[in-house]
C-alpha cells in the first residue's frame, strides 16, 4: 500500500508537469495559466452544486427513515473530484470532472460499490476508527482489549469484536432457544 501511494505522489506530479509542458507548447503560457484558474473556478463551482444536491438528497432520505448509502458514496466521489480539480493540471481535472457529472459519477459508483462488495465477501475489507488507524474506543472512552467474542452470545457477524448493549454487560446473558439473548435480570426489567 505503502508503494502503491509512493507511486501516486511521485508519478501523478511528473505526468501533471509534463502534460502541462505540452499544453504550454501547444497554446502558450497565460493561455495554459487560465486554463488553470478556469478549471479551478468550474470545478469549484460544480463541486458546491453537486455537493448541495447530494446533501439535499441524503437530508430527504434521513427524513424518510432511509439508509443514505447512495448519497454518502456519491458525496464521498464529489469530494474526491473538487479535490482534484482544485489541484492545478489535466490529468487531475479530467478526473475531477468525471466524478462531479453525474452519469459518470453513477459509473464510478457502481464500480466502487462492486469493489467493496467483493472485498467484504472475500473478507479482506477492513475498517478502522480512531485516530490515524488506533483501536476504537470502548463505552468508556479508552480502547477496548477484547479480541474474541465472549461465550453465550448469538452473533452471527465476521467482527471481532461482539456487540453488546450496555445492559447486558452488567448482567448474566443467557442465550434462547431460537438464539436470541435474553437477560437474566432479578429486578423483574
Amino acid at each position: 500500500m505503502l508503494g502503491r501511494l509512493l507511486l501516486l505522489f511521485l508519478l501523478t506530479p511528473a505526468v501533471e508537469l509534463g502534460l502541462l509542458i505540452q499544453v504550454d507548447r501547444l497554446i502558450g503560457f497565460w493561455p495554459t495559466i487560465g486554463l488553470i484558474v478556469a478549471t479551478g473556478l468550474a470545478g469549484s463551482y460544480l463541486a458546491r452544486r453537486e455537493g448541495l444536491q447530494t446533501w439535499r438528497r441524503l437530508n430527504e432520505r434521513l427524513t424518510q427513515g432511509d439508509l443514505p448509502g447512495k448519497e454518502l458514496m456519491d458525496g464521498v466521489i464529489i469530494l474526491v473530484s473538487g479535490a482534484l480539480l482544485v489541484t492545478p493540471g489535466v490529468l487531475t481535472d479530467a478526473f475531477g470532472f468525471l466524478g462531479l457529472l453525474p452519469p459518470t459519477r453513477a459509473i464510478i459508483r457502481r464500480l466502487l460499490m462492486r469493489r467493496f462488495q467483493s472485498k467484504v465477501q472475500e473478507g479482506s475489507m477492513q475498517i478502522q476508527f480512531g485516530f490515524f488507524g488506533g483501536a476504537a474506543p470502548g463505552p468508556n472512552g479508552s480502547p477496548t482489549s477484547e479480541s474474541a467474542p465472549q461465550s453465550g452470545n448469538s452473533w452471527g457477524g465476521t467482527s471481532r469484536k461482539v456487540p453488546r448493549h450496555s445492559d447486558e454487560s452488567s448482567s448474566p446473558s443467557e442465550q434462547s432457544p431460537n438464539g436470541t439473548i435474553t437477560s437474566d435480570h432479578s429486578d423483574g426489567r
